[in-house]
């Protein structure tokens, strides 16, 4: 493997940095790399907004469910999908904003995604760790508040960077031939492989510093996918402006 094939390959979640800031523009360039990402239509429909104001970061962390390292990491962004910047040119051009509809927010919503991945893998390609926080999302309006969110804008997951204080494993992914289909969807040979990964799964947590629950990846997601979760989501974006029309 290349260099860049093993960065990928290496990546986990930091959640304990060193106090070392980041060098003087280093944010800067990579936010730059960020935004070479694809976009789709050349919409460029994420903004990120910096935040350094401690009792700010502290509103953030509680707001994500008490992640102390929101407060603690040398730099915390929030990757916002942006469709206020392209729209207000609707009005300079004498035209009708149609913002409001399923395919826009998910136009928006897959920048971020493209751009916050590119962000990361240049933090990890000079060293730095990251966690992204999806979390914010358990109080939208509140981080909406405090970030003065206009409507068409809102706040898809934060982002840590930092020097890592801390060296996890790589967590294992599910098997290649699980979600590597030729011609067409298709399960076949899924169950057992999902079987054997399970295992993999339980010995990883079972290991890990700090012990872990110890279910396994198929207990996890089936915990996931039977509860409720964020219900208050859909009431938020259409008050930011996002209908699904």
């Amino acid at each position: 493997m290349n260099s860049t094939l093993e960065l990928l390959a290496a990546h986990r979640s930091i959640r304990k940095f060193t106090d070392q800031p980041l060098p003087a523009g280093l944010l800067e360039t990579l936010c730059t790399a960020a935004q070479a990402a694809a976009t789709s239509s050349f919409l460029q429909g994420a903004t990120l907004i910096r935040v350094t104001d401690p009792e700010s970061r502290k509103t953030l962390a509680r707001c994500a469910g008490g992640q102390a390292y929101v407060e603690t990491a040398a730099e915390f962004l929030v990757l916002c999908a942006d469709l206020k910047r392209a729209g207000n040119y609707c009005h300079k051009y004498g035209k009708e904003f149609e913002g409001d509809y399923t395919e826009q927010f998910i136009i928006a919503t897959v920048d971020v995604a493209l751009m916050a991945q590119n962000l990361v893998v240049a933090a990890e390609s000079v060293g730095l760790g990251i966690c992204y926080i999806g979390g914010l999302r358990n109080n939208p309006q509140e981080v909406s508040d405090l970030l003065e969110l206009p409507r068409g804008v809102y706040p898809v997951f934060g982002l840590c960077l930092g020097y890592p204080d801390q060296d996890p494993e790589v967590k294992p992914r599910l098997p290649l031939p699980v979600i590597l289909k030729q011609e067409r969807y298709n399960e076949e040979g899924d169950e057992e492989a999902i079987a054997r990964y399970d295992e993999t799964i339980r010995e990883y947590y079972a290991t890990r510093t700090g012990g872990g629950h110890g279910i396994s990846w198929s207990e996890q997601v089936a915990m996931l996918l039977s509860e409720k979760s964020r219900p208050h989501m859909r009431e938020f974006l259409a008050g930011q402006g996002f209908l699904f029309k």
